[in-house]
């Protein structure tokens, strides 16, 4: 299954991945108004989003459904005691009644359950509980870099990759926005039972040296799914390119948000 493979290489993830912008974190909280109750986050993965709400105070239940991800995770969370750990695929989660502030998904959401995921996500929220779905689109600064990235990707059957886009593609906005990337709106506008839709983006640089992009591309399905001897190839012709511009990459790095109470 697509959405298991990340526990191949769970340490790699954790190493490679990027977190998220902190002021969509405190952007998240400030819609919440949490107070004193909790979240629960679906595919927690190895914690990037969670390190960044627990050390805010918040106590987070994790849901993950691989346990060699869960293993890392528990340790990078091990100094927030608010932090729980559940090893379980969202559709399979045994919530014991519990209902939750605000459940939130970090480029988890994809993985879920389009038949299912409304019904679960309001039956596990309390009343105005919050619903924050976020991910981190990549684009290329330099359209050359990118180009020759992307005819890497076509010749070894790469799809959506992080340089599949230069960063122009983007525009330049941030704040709110609505966007054809926008693809939760609609979907939770169909379903009828939230209220106050917002999307906002915001942005930043990243700058990869050849390593830690090589550890990141290695962690994304896209190439986890390749043959090995596939993925070898399109890894080290990526080197290649990266080393003769300079050793790196620069990009702009994208956390959009959607946010949406439980009506």
């Amino acid at each position: 299954m697509r959405s298991r493979v990340f526990g191949e290489v769970a340490e790699l993830y954790d190493a490679g991945r990027p977190g998220y912008c902190d002021d969509m974190v405190d952007e998240v909280l400030a819609y919440a108004a949490l107070g004193a109750r909790p979240a629960a986050e679906i595919g927690a993965g190895t914690g990037k989003a969670t390190v960044q709400f627990a050390a805010r105070g918040v106590p987070v239940v994790c849901v993950e459904p691989d346990e060699r991800m869960a293993e890392v995770l528990r340790r990078n969370t091990a100094g927030h005691g608010a932090v729980t750990v559940e090893v379980s695929a969202f559709e399979d989660w045994q919530r014991a009644g519990r209902r939750f502030g605000l459940l939130y998904a970090a480029t988890s959401w994809h993985w879920t359950d389009p038949g299912r995921r409304w019904d679960l996500v309001h039956a596990a929220l309390e009343l105005g509980g919050t619903l924050a779905l976020f991910w981190n689109p990549h684009g290329v600064v330099d359209a050359g870099l990118q180009a020759e990235l992307a005819e890497i990707d076509r010749r070894h059957g790469v799809e959506h990759s992080p340089h599949a886009a230069v960063a122009s593609f983007y525009g330049d906005v941030s704040g709110a926005w609505t966007g054809e990337e926008d693809w939760p709106l609609e979907e939770c506008q169909r379903d009828g039972r939230f209220a106050d839709l917002r999307s906002v983006r915001f942005r930043d640089h990243v700058s990869y040296d050849t390593g830690r992009y090589l550890a990141y591309l290695t962690s994304i399905s896209a190439y986890r799914i390749l043959p090995v001897a596939d993925r070898e190839l399109a890894l080290s012709e990526t080197a290649r390119v990266l080393d003769a511009n300079g050793g790196g990459i620069d990009m702009v790095r994208l956390s959009d948000l959607f946010l949406a109470r439980a009506a």
